[in-house]
């Protein structure tokens, strides 16, 4: 199983994607938002979303676990 980790401290702004989807390799799963900037986080890995743990408009610190996937 692998995580996508939160880059930097910031509101989570959208969600892109929920339990069940297929990720490709550098796709954008959750974008931030940080000082008026939008941040986007992507997975490293293909594979497929087992755990959704934001929600938009909640607060993540860096490292926070925000997908996990396999």
């Amino acid at each position: 199983m692998s995580e996508v980790l939160a880059s930097m401290a910031g509101n989570v702004w959208k969600v892109l994607v929920k339990v069940g989807d297929q990720v490709d390799a550098g796709q954008d799963v959750v974008i931030l938002e940080s000082m008026k900037m939008e941040i986007p986080i992507a997975v490293d890995f293909s594979g497929t979303v087992t755990d959704v743990k934001v929600n938009e408009g909640d607060f993540v610190n860096e490292g926070d676990i925000i997908v996990e996937y396999e």
